[in-house]
């Protein structure tokens, strides 16, 4: 990988470089950067090329490289040092943080914030429906541990959102499954209701795991599931509905719910959960 001028001095010449490019030789990655590769990953370590020094990835960006980034943002953040120079390249939302960035780590040969940073940045900033799931995959992929994030929150005291970081930490669980299942379970957390069991087992008279259920009361044997499929073929028609089927004859009460119920209807299911766990 090559910045423009580095081609040249190399003495490459201006319409040598426009030949490769045009043969496919060459991949103009980024504004003046080029490289072999043209991928994904290539064209963000040229971005990097054309940032300040002491630049790193971070928030939803530092997140995807950690592998938890459930807060979809089509643009490049990074982070810079407060009073470094801010550049303004389209595509690229910049950071200037007061917090300096400890322990910055390398992810796919691109500088990038520690996972625990990350997940507290966003935990800050992003709406709280779209926090937990991020907090809820960081532990499930296991780049950081809740004691990395309580120590890393503790560095952001007096920032903006702390409060609404400490609260979800508190909540995230690693046995979360997708996005939904983590909206879910805030809904019902906000809603005043006990928070319910990520993926519960349910076991048979012998104790033999059946079927696991996206969220549960255990106690009082309700089950809530998302459910985002758009078709359901006969044969997985078939299995759910021996499922609910087996579930009601052991006594438990289950309530199912969509994308429309979830996005446009949550005191539907914030009221129906509540009188289930009311008159169980």
């Amino acid at each position: 990988m090559w910045r423009y001028d580095e081609l040249r001095a190399g003495g490459i010449t201006r319409g040598a470089v426009r030949h490769r490019v045009e043969a496919g030789r060459l991949g103009r990655l980024s504004r003046g950067v080029y490289g072999m590769a043209d991928d994904e990953t290539s064209r963000l370590r040229a971005l990097f090329r054309r940032l300040p020094p002491g630049t790193v990835a971070g928030f939803h960006t530092g997140a995807r490289l950690h592998r938890f980034g459930a807060a979809a943002d089509g643009r490049v953040h990074v982070i810079v040092p407060a009073g470094g120079r801010v550049p303004s390249i389209r595509g690229v939302a910049v950071h200037s943080s007061v917090l300096p960035v400890a322990g910055v780590v390398e992810v796919a040969g691109v500088p990038c914030a520690p996972a625990a940073r990350c997940a507290v940045d966003l935990a800050r900033v992003v709406r709280r429906s779209d926090a937990l799931p991020v907090l809820d995959l960081c532990l499930r992929v296991g780049a950081c541990r809740r004691e990395d994030l309580l120590a890393e929150l503790a560095w952001h005291a007096g920032l903006r959102g702390v409060r609404q970081a400490a609260h979800l930490i508190g909540l995230a669980d690693p046995r979360a499954e997708c996005r939904q299942e983590s909206q879910l379970r805030l809904l019902l957390v906000d809603a005043g209701l006990p928070p319910p069991e990520p993926q519960l087992w349910v076991f048979d008279g012998d104790g033999v795991p059946i079927y696991r259920l996206d969220l549960g009361y255990r106690r009082q044997r309700i089950g809530v599931e998302y459910d985002g499929r758009s078709h359901l073929d006969p044969a997985r028609l078939h299995h759910d509905r021996a499922r609910l089927n087996w579930l009601a004859e052991q006594g438990w009460r289950m309530r199912v719910y969509t994308a429309t119920d979830l996005y446009h209807r949550p005191n539907h299911i914030q009221t129906q959960i509540r009188t289930l766990l009311t008159t169980a």
